[in-house]
């Protein structure tokens, strides 16, 4: 027998406030696999990798979002104060930086 229609006639089986604790259970499941980052196959060979693939682990359980190719030329440009000169905008944490 197929593991969902077993699933199924097994959940049909038990009392309502028994299907809402499942219901539950599966929420926090999935909940929890939406906020738990893949595990990567990505292993760093030199000690410069491995440093730096450390910091961006920190980050990402920190929260702090990555930022794309684009963001990154944005604050480097604003960083050596050639901002004006790039003729592009960048949001950083709620911030408009012109």
């Amino acid at each position: 027998m197929d593991n969902e229609v077993e699933l199924l006639e097994r959940l049909r089986e038990l009392a309502p406030e028994n299907q809402q604790k499942v219901w539950k259970f599966v929420e926090l499941l999935k909940t929890e696999s939406e906020t738990t980052p893949p595990e990567s196959d990505f292993v760093p060979q030199t000690p410069l990798a491995k440093k730096l693939w450390a910091i961006r682990q920190r980050a990402i359980a920190a929260g702090l979002p990555l930022l794309n190719e684009d963001e990154i030329e944005l604050e480097l440009a604003a960083r050596r104060g050639g901002l004006h000169e790039c003729k592009k905008t960048y949001l950083d944490s709620g911030v408009l930086i012109i």
